[in-house]
């Protein structure tokens, strides 16, 4: 006998109004054949076609002048390169040229999925038996580009889920790169990611033990700047600035709302996405706590496990992974230490479940295979479906099959507190599987979790809905272990 379900009647679906203003760089030639045409304006006609602008647009988006004067920012090397004065254009005319080079983009125009839920830090003025939620989402829009989004809410005491109001303008984040990085774990990720040697030792050579981001940005463009550049170089002279802009920190207006902060694709090794964010409520051996989070973030070619750490939802640091542990997609991190050390799930070759454990939390080496197929709906393969969750029986790790016509299950697994590579029990059959009426979307009959939570003794478990929409279910808890300790 299966565990029972309860699906509730609740829906997340895409939202086509949510849009974010987006820099767009149409190419270089065309680009300053726009800057030309500007230029024949005088200072009345920029006012104008500028305050045009900004009537229909402003009330769009949270200071949009400013994103205006960011993006003309950007193409000011271009602008230079014409033999413009820069600093001589009025602030109207900056404005004006970087409104050009703005697009609104629908954030989740294509699909909101892949939900993950995590105790919000404020559980104050709630009543006996609510808890106050965050719930982040996979949001898609146009050519697929994924991005991260927010939802807070409170589940009362019968599991029901009450959504607070969405904000109506989306927050444009400030964003800060490292400046200073480790030539000695740069040069070890490289390796991972197989750059090519020949190359990375032609630009690392003469920097040192610890080198600033600018000067490395400079002299990788400097190489790219020449003509006759061969292809294997252009490839790993990318690869070498597509890391080093993964380090950077996010930061949001403190008079956002949540649902307002967007985390869209800011370096070159995410720029076609931010793909399934796991979120979890970490705590310290101290007893302090702080949320990170693993993704996937993606260029179209090529992934980068990276980490996410914050404190308050405001500030967000991002980080490459790193270690032989560190491939593929799939990680998830236990939300504590185990034994003083961190753990992590992986998918290391995407088609088993394994576990490792760290010193730190960005380096991961030695996984151990801790699943493999067992069951006929889980033949393809077996991943995590979120951070484990610490129950007095055991770790309960909900896991996600891939079987016949690629469809896609979520089951559950339970292992040992101090011991998380021995098993204590595993479902049989799959604590969900796709409904008749859950079968269409983008991706068909596909069911999926990044995190769930333990409420009121029940299993709390959002997923997504064959990668279009979202929603969520219960499970009672004391049914699901005994499942699990004494077979279905």
């Amino acid at each position: 006998m299966r565990v029972s379900v309860v699906r509730k009647n609740i829906k997340f679906t895409p939202d086509s109004r949510r849009v974010v203003a987006r820099y767009f760089m149409n190419g270089d030639e065309r680009t300053q054949q726009m800057v030309i045409r500007i230029m024949t304006l005088d200072e009345k006609q920029v006012y104008e076609t500028l305050e045009q602008t900004l009537r229909e647009f402003a009330r769009r988006h949270r200071n949009i002048s400013a994103i205006f004067f960011r993006h003309c920012e950007l193409i000011k090397p271009q602008i230079e390169a014409m033999q413009i004065d820069y600093e001589a254009l009025s602030l109207n005319r900056k404005m004006l040229i970087g409104s050009y080079c703005t697009m609104e983009y629908a954030i989740e125009s294509a699909a909101i999925f892949n939900p993950s839920i995590i105790e919000d830090f404020d559980q104050s003025g709630l009543e006996i038996g609510e808890k106050r939620v965050i719930i982040s989402f996979r949001a898609t829009g146009e050519g697929h580009i994924s991005s991260i989004v927010f939802r807070r809410g409170i589940l009362d005491k019968d599991n029901n889920l009450q959504i607070m109001k969405i904000g109506n303008q989306i927050d444009k984040a400030e964003i800060e790169h490292k400046t200073l990085l480790n030539k000695e774990r740069f040069l070890t990720k490289l390796s991972e990611m197989h750059t090519s040697n020949k190359y990375i030792d032609q630009i690392m050579q003469d920097l040192p033990d610890a080198f600033e981001f600018v000067i490395l940005k400079n002299m990788v463009n400097t190489a790219l700047s020449d003509p006759s550049i061969r292809q294997e170089r252009r490839t790993a002279l990318e690869e070498i600035i597509w890391l080093a802009n993964s380090f950077y920190d996010v930061q949001f207006s403190h008079d956002s709302d949540i649902t307002e902060r967007v985390i869209f694709p800011i370096s070159d090794s995410e720029s076609r996405g931010i793909e399934d964010a796991r979120f979890v409520r970490f705590t310290d051996d101290d007893g302090s706590s702080r949320v990170m989070a693993t993704y996937t973030a993606y260029n179209g070619h090529a992934i980068l496990p990276k980490l996410i750490l914050t404190e308050d939802f405001y500030s967000f640091r991002v980080l490459p992974l790193h270690g032989d542990g560190a491939q593929n997609k799939n990680l998830a991190l236990f939300p504590k230490k185990i034994k003083g050390k961190y753990a992590m799930l992986a998918r290391i070759d995407g088609v088993n479940n394994y576990l490792m454990y760290s010193e730190r939390a960005t380096q991961w080496n030695n996984p151990i295979l801790l699943q493999e197929p067992k069951y006929t709906w889980e033949f393809t393969q077996i991943g995590n479906c979120g951070s484990p969750l610490w129950t007095e029986e055991g770790w309960l790790v909900i896991t996600h099959g891939v079987g016949t016509m690629r469809r896609y299950c979520i089951g559950a697994s339970l292992f040992d507190l101090d011991d998380p590579s021995k098993e204590i029990g595993r479902l049989r059959e799959p604590l969900l599987a796709p409904l008749e009426d859950e079968r269409e979307g983008y991706v068909p009959n596909v069911v999926y979790s990044c995190g769930s939570i333990i409420h009121n003794n029940s299993l709390i478990l959002p997923y997504a809905v064959s990668d279009y929409s979202s929603t969520y279910a219960v499970v009672d808890l004391t049914e699901l272990l005994g499942a699990l300790k004494y077979g279905q």
